[in-house]
């Protein structure tokens, strides 16, 4: 098989399309229920096939429970003259997201407790949440808090709080093997556009295109638009058999912002989604950008946690909490751009290359070097430099003894992976090298036998 992956030349048109994608999806005001979900699920099925699971409130999924349904339909706060001086018409994010229904006339004095503000950024509304414990507020700028005179205002949040349904989004692009590559991202943020609807945006475009390829693919991949946490705890309690086949996975999120691509590895450390994932980004960001993994951030921790132990990393450019924009209303429009989302992309596209043609070769021709010129594989003229490609000739041809793999070539010759790859096609073309079969996998039934152990702890 030639590379799946030709150089990415249609960047400006891809990046585009998910900037588009981006802009319409944020006015929708998310959470991690609710008709705003399934809104956004909907949209997203207009670009592939996605599945709608729906899971009852109530159900115990593990140490959790889906909670009840939320949804909004309007929210104020306006003075003695009936202007709304906060509107949640104007921006989701006013609304402490999973707020109770609120209908009440009160001085300022006795609603400042329920109000949010960023006195270190006055102009920056913040996102809060109260997911888990029943109540109610509003979050506004500082300015205009600070502009309110003490006086009765009428505070309205038109809401509700009733048994429903949870819902998440999944995609599966079946390749030869049932074995799977999870691409997961969470979906239930209202109007914050770096968090998350870059990640949607870029798994999105990434699940369109590995369908359009699905008769290459080796592995199976399996895309997850689940509200954080909630959602992918419920996946993992519905899905065991389905987690016992997943061989590698990504977490995306925050990936359309200016900062250099960010990585953080599965608790594995070690697994080659962790050593793919470096050797793209040690080429495009830098080693510094590569973090160990913790058991805080995004979904990653799901998938990660000990009765699973998922080889899942996180893919992120800033990471969350590390910009100033976070969780507020400047991650808008504004802070992200199609270029960054295309460049996550292709990162993704590379990334996905290593995890589908890693390999181990056996050279054929063992003693010395064999002739590549007579074969037109090495250039007629010499006493210069030698470019990539036939230096990784070279390297591939030395390193194939059965025991380094070509990621593992890749990284000691300091070559990217896909002209290494390139190489060894070619090698094996002329019949110099072999690709080894590949070996089974072993930990499959050991982490099958855990996870089932978990479940029937849980029922």
């Amino acid at each position: 098989m030639r590379i799946m992956y030709p150089p990415f030349d249609d960047r400006t048109s891809a990046g585009e399309s998910m900037y588009a994608l981006v802009a319409e999806l944020f006015p929708i005001c998310r959470s991690i229920t609710g008709d705003g979900l399934r809104q956004t699920l909907r949209r997203l099925q207009q670009n592939v096939p996605l599945e709608l699971v729906e899971v009852p409130s109530g159900t115990q999924v593990f140490d959790w429970t889906v909670p009840r349904e939320w949804n909004i339909r309007d929210a104020w706060i306006a003075n003695a003259r009936g202007e709304r001086v906060v509107d949640f018409r104007r921006s989701s994010l006013h609304v402490v997201n999973y707020s109770v229904p609120v209908r009440a006339r009160m001085r300022l004095s006795e609603l400042r407790p329920f109000l949010h503000t960023l006195p270190e950024q006055p102009d920056w509304i913040p996102y809060r949440t109260s997911y888990y414990r029943e109540s109610w507020g509003f979050c506004l700028t500082q300015r205009t808090l600070d502009a309110l005179p003490d006086e009765e205002y009428d505070v309205c949040i038109d809401s509700s709080l009733a048994p429903g349904h949870l819902t998440y989004g999944e995609y599966l692009v079946p390749g030869r093997t049932d074995e799977e590559v999870l691409i997961s991202c969470h979906c239930c943020h209202p109007s914050l556009a770096n968090d998350n609807l870059s990640g949607i945006a870029v798994a999105m475009e990434l699940a369109r295109r590995l369908s359009e390829r699905a008769d290459e693919l080796q592995y199976s991949y399996r895309f997850l638009f689940i509200p954080g946490t909630i959602g992918s705890i419920t996946w993992l309690a519905r899905n065991g058999d389905a987690a016992a086949r997943i061989k590698h996975g990504l977490v995306l999120s925050c990936v359309g912002d200016a900062g250099a691509l960010t990585y953080k590895r599965s608790r594995r450390g070690n697994a080659l989604i962790d050593r793919a994932a470096e050797h793209v980004l040690r080429r495009s960001a830098g080693p510094d950008r590569i973090r160990a993994f913790v058991p805080y951030g995004y979904d990653e921790r799901q998938y990660c946690s000990p009765g699973f132990n998922l080889a899942v990393g996180c893919l992120t450019r800033t990471p969350n909490g590390e910009y100033a924009e976070y969780h507020t209303s400047a991650d808008d429009l504004s802070l992200v751009s199609a270029d960054s989302l295309a460049a996550s992309l292709a990162a993704c596209e590379r990334i996905v290359e290593i995890l589908e043609h890693e390999a181990r070769y056996v050279n054929l021709q063992p003693h010395c070097e064999p002739q590549l010129g007579k074969r037109g594989l090495y250039r007629p003229t010499g006493g210069t430099a030698l470019p990539d490609y036939e230096m990784a000739l070279l390297w591939v041809l030395n390193f194939s003894d059965g025991e380094h793999s070509l990621l593992e070539i890749a990284d000691r010759a300091d070559i990217e992976f896909s002209t290494m790859l390139r190489a060894a096609q070619d090698l094996d073309a002329h019949e110099l090298v072999r690709r080894a079969p590949l070996q089974p996998r072993r930990d499959t039934a050991r982490r099958a036998s855990m996870i089932n152990v978990a479940q029937s702890h849980h029922a």
